[in-house]
């Protein structure tokens, strides 16, 4: 039986600049027949972007320090180790938006630049599709406190050891979906990733 989903009706709970609907909704079911009518709500967000940033000549990372909303009902934990991200604007590439926030969030011109993926962050209750890339920067010129004011940013850059990085995945110190899919991807991709930017 093929695949489908009806929707039976769609709500607007709140317009802000986040979008919150609800559905009323039902689809097939993988034994056959149809689900019994659902009801959802849909966090709605556009398309976004982000970078992991790596220095292959000193094996550094560029990394993110910055207050998250969504993380304090751990309070101890509200402050994130991440990397550069950032929403696609209307007649943006997902690619340009990368060169961008790379600049915006931590001072660093990207020199050459892969997509690692592009996958749902939370597709239980939200319809964010995020496009992930690592970026080639030079560590050296890292540092500082990054962001744009009309956004409220105050976004702390760290360059660290790839190594220590990977202790810091490994040790929670980084808990943030994001960084943590795009440094164990570095992990089993660096050497491939060093040929292809002709680095060895």
């Amino acid at each position: 039986m093929k695949k489908q989903f009806e929707i039976l009706q769609k709500e607007i709970v709140y317009p802000g600049f986040f979008r919150m609907e609800k559905y009323r909704l039902k689809h097939t079911m993988h034994n056959g027949g149809w689900s019994a009518e659902i009801s959802r709500e849909l966090f709605v967000r556009g398309d976004c972007v982000a970078v992991l940033l790596y220095d292959p000549d000193a094996d550094k990372l560029v990394l993110i320090e910055q207050f998250r909303a969504g993380a304090i009902l751990q309070p101890d934990q509200a402050w994130l180790v991440e990397i550069v991200a950032g929403a696609i604007e209307a007649g943006e590439t997902a690619e340009e938006v990368a060169y961008r926030e790379s600049l915006e969030e931590a001072g660093c011109t990207v020199e050459e630049m892969v997509e690692i993926c592009k996958f749902y962050t939370t597709p239980g209750c939200s319809s964010e599709w995020l496009t992930l890339f690592c970026g080639k920067v030079d560590s050296t010129q890292a540092g500082g406190i990054h962001g744009l004011d009309d956004e409220d940013e105050d976004i702390l850059v760290r360059v660290v050891d790839f190594d220590d990085a990977y202790r810091m995945l490994e040790n929670g110190e980084i808990i943030s979906a994001m960084p943590i899919i795009a440094i164990q991807w570095l992990a089993l991709n660096k050497q491939k990733l060093r040929q292809q930017w002709g680095l060895v």
